[in-house]
């Protein structure tokens, strides 16, 4: 996070070096002030961005009006700068002042189960990598809340299709398979024909109950439960992915309401969660579920910069209030 910090004087000193060298030459420079709105954006907020983009247009329309040479410069930055904010936007939404914190997210009611809290954050990828397309849904039902996390690797343009297909596939499999492997098997059926030679899809399914979830991992990276320490939950027995002949097993983990579960697909793995350790931890363990999910994506961004894949991350956790007054009811 040091380097985050660090970073608004980066750019400010690239804005100072722009503005001196245009000063003390009567060279047309005013055009590079653009460099401090780009730098913004790429690592600050909307916000930041758009200061740094007012500041570099005041600047350049000063040198334009000094030497003489029109409203050039000025338009230049001022195009640039909105593209700066613009892409800005698009990285990092802006979030919400200190003062008015976003409530907590709502608890999904689940019949066979805990209620369960989720917060989903999704990153499309840029329109240069086509390579994927991560998804996620979930399906609260008779069997309780069950979700799915996966990424579609396709070696054609038609990862968007297969990944709807999926998608409906698993809402109807979710909603009338009473075991969480066969949803899984149901959804490979489905699925399979469609697929080319090189095509498969890295899946894992989650089942939230009392006390606990249920995991079917079919080649995808494993999820995360947050407590005291981060436990990666690999699968005892590995499956390969849908479409090459998955063996779906059923997995079952303890989470407690004072417990969290990550799950994650797209543009980030295991390796990358690994590198973070404690960091990662303390970003997972904020007192919001949104709050620590955009902590997290702070820590990937400084690690590797603005994913530019997919990438989809949830975090789930059981609502300790409604577990206890269901305990007190029965």
């Amino acid at each position: 996070m040091r380097s985050q910090r660090r970073w608004p004087a980066v750019v400010l000193l690239v804005e100072a070096a722009v503005a001196a060298a245009t000063a003390l030459t009567s060279l047309p420079l005013a055009g590079l002030l653009l460099a401090g709105p780009l730098l913004a954006a790429w690592r600050m907020s909307v916000r930041a961005t758009a200061a740094v983009a007012a500041a570099a247009v005041v600047l350049a329309a000063g040198f334009d009006l000094l030497a003489g040479h029109g409203r050039g410069g000025t338009l230049v930055v001022a195009a640039g700068g909105l593209y700066a904010v613009m892409t800005a936007r698009r990285l990092r939404p802006a979030r919400p002042p200190a003062a008015a914190p976003a409530p907590p997210p709502a608890p999904v009611a689940t019949p066979a189960g805990d209620d369960v809290a989720l917060a989903v954050h999704a990153r499309a990828a840029t329109d240069e990598i086509q390579l994927g397309s991560s998804l996620y849904e979930t399906a609260a039902g008779p069997f309780g809340l069950r979700l799915i996390v996966g990424d579609v690797k396709s070696s054609g343009a038609e990862a968007a299709g297969l990944c709807a297909l999926t998608l409906a596939a698993f809402r109807q499999a979710a909603a009338t398979e009473p075991d969480l492997t066969a949803v899984a098997a149901a959804i490979d059926v489905r699925v399979g024909p469609h697929l080319g030679l090189e095509d498969f899809i890295p899946v894992l399914l989650a089942e939230f109950a009392p006390g606990e979830v249920r995991l079917v991992n079919c080649g995808h990276p494993a999820p995360v439960r947050v407590g005291r320490r981060l436990d990666p939950l690999e699968p005892p027995e590995p499956s390969p992915p849908l479409g090459v002949g998955p063996r779906p097993r059923l997995q079952r983990a303890r989470l407690g309401g004072n417990q969290r579960l990550l799950l994650f697909s797209g543009g980030l793995g295991s390796d990358e969660l690994g590198e973070l350790d404690d960091d990662m931890r303390h970003a997972l363990t904020a007192p919001g579920l949104d709050e620590a999910l955009d902590n997290l994506l702070e820590l990937l961004d400084v690690l590797n910069g603005p994913a530019g894949d997919h990438l989809t991350v949830a975090l789930a956790q059981p609502v300790p209030e409604r577990v206890a007054a269901r305990e007190v009811a029965g």
